[in-house]
C-alpha cells in the first residue's frame, strides 16, 4: 500500500508469478489464484462458526413463535392457506406479515415433514448465507489483500452480532428479509461498478421480495441504493435515470403482485387480512407495517393493541425502550447491535476521506451504499414510535459489519504509511473499548472478569497500533531486518488485542441463546438487564399461562408432554399460554371428540390461544380477533353463517383485546344469547370449572 499527496491511499495487488490453473473443487476450498492463502480457509472457519451459533440445540427451541409456526402447518395442510399465509387450514384469517418467510418454511416442511428442524432449519441457513453475501460484497470493494481482510472481518462481525445470532435461531421473518437486502446490496453494488442494467433491475426484484417477507421495512435500504447509484454509476445523468426507472418498474412488480392479487381476490372466498382494519392488504402495509410503526398504531388506525407478535398491545415501543436517539445504546438494546455502532461511524467518515482517489472508487461506493443503510435504519429504529422489537435490529447488522471491516482496514493502512492517519484507529479502538466496558459493567454478574479482560486489551490495541504505525513509518526507508521484523509482530499484536477489544463482548452474548430454548416472540442474546424489553423471556415470568417450569425440553412454551389421543404424529398436544388464549389439553380432546363434520375445531378470541391448538392438534381454529383480539375479523353476520352452515360448532367468545370497532362485544354477546354453555363436567375443565382463563365454552347450532 501506497499514499499519494491527497492522503489517500492505494492498495497495491502485486502478483509475482502468473496465476497457475487450478480445478474448480480446489478453488472452492482453498481460493482463486493470487488470493492470499489464508482467506478461504479463514472464510469457510468463519462460516462454521456461523453455522454452530445458528445450529447447536436448535431443536430445544420447538416451534419457536408459535404465531408463525401455526400458519406454517396450516400451509402443509392446505394450499390456500399456504398462499395466502393464514393462521389456520380453513383460511379464516391470515398472519399479519406477507407470506414469503412462511412459504420458504412451508417449502422445508412439506418436504421434510413438519418440525422443530424444518421449521428452523431454513432460517439457520440463511443466516449463514447472509454472513457469505456480506463477506462477498466487501470483498469486491478492496483489491488484494486488504479486501480479503476486510471481508474477513466484516464476516466474524456479522457472525457474532448478538441480535443475530438470537433472530436467526427463531422463526421469524427477519432472517429471511436481511438475507434478500444483503443479496440487494451485492446486486446494487455490481451495478454502480458495472453500469449494468439489468443487475439493478435484480437488485429491486430482491427488495420487491423483502417487502414481501417484511413490507415497508425492506424499503429502507431504497435512499442509499438510490442515491448512491445515481450519485456515482457510470453513464451520464440520464443513463443513471433510466436504469432507476427501470429498476423501479421491477421494484413495483415484484413487491406489488401479491397485495394485488389478494385485494381483488374476493373477500368472502379468501382470508381476513390479520392486523388490517378494513379486510385489505394495501390497509395492512400503509398502517400497522407501515406509518403505524414509525408513528404508532394509534395514529394508523392499526388493530387495537398491535396485531403482531409481541405487540403494542403488550408493551409496544417498550419492547426495545423509549424512542429518542440513544435507543440502540440503552439497556435493552446496547448488548444486542450497539457494541461497534461507535466504531462503525469514525470507519465510515475515516473511509470517505480515504477513498478520494478514483482508484479506490469501489470502496467508496460500498462505504457510502452501507453509511446510507445504517444512517437510515439508525434514524427510524431510534425514533419511531410504534411497535419496536430488539430483534428487529438484526437488519442494522451487515452494514455495521461492512462498515467495520471496510473502514477498519483503511484506517489500519493509513496509520502505518502517514503519521497524520497513525490516531484514527487507536482512538476508535479506545471508544470502542470503553463502550463495551460500559455494557458489561451494566451485568457485573454476567462473565464479571470480561469488562475488565476488555478495558485492558483495549489499553494494549490502542499502544499497539499507535506503536506499530509510528515504527512503520519509520523503517520506510530502510532495509529489512530486525527493527522491521520487530515491528510486525507490534502489529500482529494490535490486530489480535483489537479483534479481542470489538469482539469479545458480542461473542460472549452471542453464546447465550445456545444455552436456552429461544423466546419465540421476541427473541434476545445476553443477560436480562431488567426493564419491559430487556427480559429474555419478553415478559417476567412469561406469557400468562405459560408452563415453563413444567415445560419437558424440546417442546414448545406453553405445551404439555403428552400429546392428545390422534394428534397428529410429532406434535405436542395442550393448551395455549399467553393472552386471550387458554384451553386445557381436556378440553381439546372434547372439542376433537365432538366436533362432528365442523371445518373447524373451535373459534377463539385470538391467534394466542388458536395457535398452540392449531398446533397441538393440526386441525383449522379461528382465531376470531387475529393476534390479540384487536381485528375486526369476526362479524355476527359471518358467525351467524358459520354456524348454520355446521363448519363451526364450538366457541370460547371473550378474553381478547380488541377495540370498540373490533366487534368482540356484539359477537360475545349473540353467542350468550345464541348457544349453550357447556358444562364444564363434560370436559373436565380445570381452573374453576371453566377454560383456563375463566372463559366458557359454548356450543351453538345442533
Amino acid at each position: 500500500m501506497t499514499t499519494t499527496g491527497n492522503d489517500s491511499p492505494v492498495i497495491d495487488d502485486p502478483v509475482t508469478q502468473p496465476p497457475a490453473r487450478v480445478g474448480r473443487p480446489r478453488r472452492i476450498l482453498l481460493g482463486a489464484p493470487g488470493d492470499p492463502r489464508w482467506a478461504r480457509p479463514a472464510l469457510w472457519a468463519v462460516l462454521a462458526l456461523a453455522a454452530v451459533l445458528h445450529l447447536w440445540a436448535l431443536g430445544r427451541n420447538g416451534y419457536a413463535n408459535s404465531y408463525y409456526s401455526a400458519a406454517v402447518l396450516s400451509g402443509t395442510r392446505s394450499w390456500k392457506a399456504f398462499f395466502f399465509g393464514a393462521l389456520d387450514a380453513g383460511s379464516f384469517i391470515t398472519v399479519d406479515k406477507p407470506p414469503l418467510a412462511l412459504w420458504v418454511m412451508g417449502i422445508s416442511a412439506r418436504v421434510l415433514g413438519f418440525g422443530t428442524w424444518s421449521l428452523l432449519l431454513p432460517q439457520a441457513v440463511a443466516g449463514v448465507a447472509a454472513v457469505g453475501v456480506t463477506h462477498s460484497a466487501v470483498r469486491r470493494a478492496l483489491p488484494g489483500t486488504a479486501g480479503h481482510a476486510a471481508a474477513l472481518i466484516a464476516a466474524l462481525v456479522m457472525t457474532l452480532t448478538p441480535i443475530t445470532v438470537a433472530i436467526n435461531r427463531d422463526n421469524n421473518p427477519d432472517t429471511v428479509l436481511v438475507l434478500l437486502l444483503v443479496l440487494a446490496a451485492w446486486c446494487c453494488q455490481e451495478a454502480i461498478r458495472t453500469g449494468r442494467t439489468r443487475t439493478l433491475v435484480l437488485s429491486a426484484v430482491l427488495v420487491g421480495l423483502a417487502f414481501n417477507t417484511k413490507m415497508l421495512q425492506a424499503y429502507l435500504v431504497l435512499p442509499a441504493f438510490t442515491l448512491v447509484h445515481l450519485a456515482t454509476a457510470p453513464g451520464t445523468v440520464p443513463r443513471r435515470l433510466g436504469r432507476l426507472l427501470a429498476a423501479g418498474a421491477a421494484l413495483v412488480v415484484s413487491s406489488a403482485w401479491w397485495m394485488v392479487v389478494v385485494d381483488l381476490w374476493p373477500a368472502e372466498d379468501r382470508p381476513y387480512i390479520g392486523g388490517s382494519t378494513d379486510n385489505s392488504v394495501r390497509d395492512l402495509v400503509v398502517g400497522y407495517n407501515g406509518l403505524g410503526r414509525i408513528l404508532g398504531q394509534d395514529f394508523a388506525g392499526g388493530g387495537p393493541g398491535e396485531g403482531g407478535p409481541g405487540g403494542g398491545g403488550f408493551g409496544g415501543a417498550g419492547f426495545g425502550g423509549a424512542s429518542g436517539a440513544g435507543r440502540l445504546f440503552n439497556d435493552v438494546m446496547a448488548g444486542q447491535i450497539s457494541w461497534l455502532l461507535p466504531f462503525a461511524a469514525v470507519a465510515l467518515a475515516a473511509g470517505l476521506v480515504l477513498t478520494a482517489r478514483a482508484r479506490l472508487r469501489p470502496a467508496r461506493v460500498a462505504l457510502l451504499l452501507w453509511g446510507g443503510w445504517l444512517a437510515v435504519h439508525y434514524t427510524v429504529f431510534s425514533f419511531s414510535s410504534g411497535t419496536f422489537h430488539p430483534y428487529y435490529s438484526t437488519a442494522m447488522a451487515p452494514a455495521v459489519a461492512a462498515l467495520t471491516g471496510l473502514g477498519g482496514v483503511l484506517s489500519w493502512h493509513a496509520g502505518r504509511t502517514r503519521r497524520s492517519w497513525a490516531w484514527v484507529l487507536p482512538a476508535a479502538l479506545a471508544v470502542t473499548g470503553a463502550w463495551a466496558f460500559t455494557v458489561l459493567r451494566r451485568t457485573p454478574d454476567f462473565v464479571p472478569w470480561l469488562a475488565w479482560a476488555v478495558a485492558g486489551v483495549t489499553a494494549v490495541a490502542v499502544a499497539a497500533t499507535a506503536l506499530s504505525g509510528a515504527l512503520s513509518g519509520a523503517l520506510s526507508g530502510m532495509r529489512p531486518g530486525s527493527p522491521r521484523g520487530r515491528a510486525r509482530l507490534l502489529a500482529a499484536a494490535g490486530v489480535v488485542a483489537a479483534l479481542f477489544t470489538g469482539l469479545a463482548g458480542p461473542a460472549a452474548y452471542a453464546l447465550t441463546p445456545l444455552g436456552s430454548a429461544v423466546n419465540g416472540t421476541n427473541p434476545t442474546a445476553g443477560p436480562q438487564t431488567g426493564g419491559f424489553g430487556g427480559m429474555r423471556g419478553g415478559f417476567p415470568g412469561g406469557f400468562p399461562g405459560d408452563r415453563r417450569g413444567d415445560r419437558p425440553e424440546g417442546l414448545p412454551e406453553g405445551l404439555p408432554k403428552d400429546p392428545p389421543e390422534g394428534s397428529p404424529e410429532g406434535l405436542p398436544g395442550g393448551f395455549p399460554g399467553g393472552p386471550g388464549g387458554g384451553m386445557s389439553e381436556k378440553t381439546i380432546a372434547y372439542l376433537r371428540k365432538n366436533m362432528g363434520g365442523a371445518t373447524w375445531l373451535v373459534a377463539v378470541s385470538s391467534a394466542q390461544g388458536a395457535s398452540s391448538a392449531i398446533l397441538s392438534t393440526g386441525l383449522p381454529v379461528i382465531a376470531m380477533g387475529g393476534f390479540v383480539g384487536g381485528d375486526p375479523a369476526m362479524t355476527v353476520e359471518r358467525l351467524t353463517a358459520l354456524v348454520a352452515s355446521g363448519e363451526l360448532r364450538y366457541v370460547i367468545p371473550g378474553g381478547g383485546r380488541g377495540g370498540p370497532d373490533s366487534g368482540g362485544s356484539e359477537v360475545t354477546a349473540w353467542v350468550s344469547a345464541n348457544c349453550a354453555v357447556v358444562a364444564p363436567a363434560e370436559y373436565g375443565a380445570e381452573y374453576g370449572g371453566d377454560t383456563q382463563d375463566g372463559r366458557s365454552l359454548y356450543r351453538c347450532g345442533d
